[in-house]
């Protein structure tokens, strides 16, 4: 095992470290045994965990996973500590510490969190310590949780610009027939139309995301330039095999996902993946030429405006058959922007001279589709 791969994030879902009896030790300590010996070859590894809510269950005497939020909170709330304990007694075993986080979606949302989150694990990294990830499913209502662990770890693996991302599954990967477990795709280069409708959406017993979520995930991490697999965690030292499948281009692990097209900034990344859109700008077909060009969204170029938002937030932006561009941080606010849509930046400043920039939204700030 060589050193191109310095960085890793490790997906572990719900169905890879627990069974219908809560957490499983034996599927944990092979993790950990995997990681362990990564560790020893100098490789930085970070794991976003699933399995609080499961271990709750199985404490509480759920048979199956309860459909009321608060009561996913209160299992979460009980399964999160032995989850993070199991972890623990098993990294001490092999003479490794570990760190437990808790973020939602409104974290990453939240640029100041944001950045807090990054120095966090990169400092943890530094001690040689292994920070463990989980969401905070304790307190992470609907309009601010990630959705699942899937994108979250990819939020993370593209937070830390790693090197790759291993999404453990129960499945060997992607499929082109739902019935043939041999049809895998070993290799993706584009997260087109045909691989998106190759996902099947559905969920396990466990878990919460299905290869719908995979998918998403892989638009992320690609965005960022960093390969990501998927991988069946039932398979003997999937994790090792997996990287040295990779160092070695023979992609022969689950469904590798490379990256091949421009790579976003991580500002830009932060305002595609981390952000919710808090409204919609309706362009015309002038505007929408000089956005795919490169060019910063000007009032003379907007038709209609709707949502409520204020300056800085983010926003949707359609062409004039309601049709996705891109997306952006506005300067203004909604009431403002009606006030000027359609005017030229001097005509603006006739019956305004506190006018500020003149972009809308400046290109610096922006996301059009056809980057990612």
């Amino acid at each position: 095992m060589n050193e191109n791969i310095s960085e890793i994030v490790i997906k572990v879902g719900s169905s890879s470290l627990s069974n219908e009896n809560g957490i499983d030790e034996d599927k944990i300590r092979n993790i950990v045994e995997q990681v362990s010996t990564l560790k020893k070859v100098g490789k930085d590894i970070v794991i976003v965990s699933s399995g609080a809510i499961a271990a709750g269950m199985a404490e509480l005497g759920y048979k199956k996973k309860p459909s009321l939020l608060i009561e996913k909170q209160a299992c979460a709330a009980i399964g999160q500590g032995l989850l993070i304990s199991t972890y623990n007694k098993h990294f001490n075993e092999n003479n490794l510490k570990c760190a437990q986080i808790l973020i939602t979606g409104e974290d990453f949302a939240n640029r100041r969190r944001y950045l807090n989150a990054y120095n966090t694990i990169n400092q943890l990294l530094k001690f040689n310590i292994i920070p463990i990830i989980n969401e905070n499913d304790t307190t992470a209502t609907l309009e601010i949780k990630f959705g699942d662990n899937d994108v979250l770890s990819a939020q993370v693996a593209s937070l830390i610009e790693a090197d790759l991302l291993i999404i453990l599954s129960d499945v060997s990967g992607l499929l082109k027939n739902l019935n043939d477990p041999n049809s895998i795709i070993r290799v993706v280069e584009e997260v087109n139309l045909e691989i998106e409708n190759l996902a099947n959406g559905k969920a396990g017993k466990l878990g919460t995301g299905g290869m719908n979520s995979k998918i998403k995930a892989a638009k992320i991490s690609l965005s960022a330039g960093i390969p990501m697999v998927i991988a069946p965690s039932y398979e003997k030292d999937v994790i090792i095999r997996v990287i040295d499948s990779i160092e070695s281009n023979m992609f022969n692990i689950g469904t590798t996902f490379i990256p091949k097209g421009k790579k976003l900034s991580k500002r830009k990344r932060w305002i595609n993946f981390s952000l919710k859109p808090k409204g919609e700008v309706i362009v015309d077909e002038g505007a929408q030429k000089a956005l795919l060009s490169g060019k910063s969204l000007l009032a003379v170029g907007i038709n209609e405006v709707k949502g409520v938002f204020i300056a800085g937030d983010l926003v949707r932006i359609l062409n004039e058959k309601r049709e996705n561009i891109g997306k952006g941080l506005v300067n203004y606010s909604s009431e403002e922007i009606k006030l000027i849509i359609g005017k030229k930046t001097e005509e603006i400043h006739l019956f305004n001279e506190k006018f500020g920039p003149e972009e809308i939204i400046h290109r610096d700030n922006m996301v059009i589709e056809k980057e990612f």
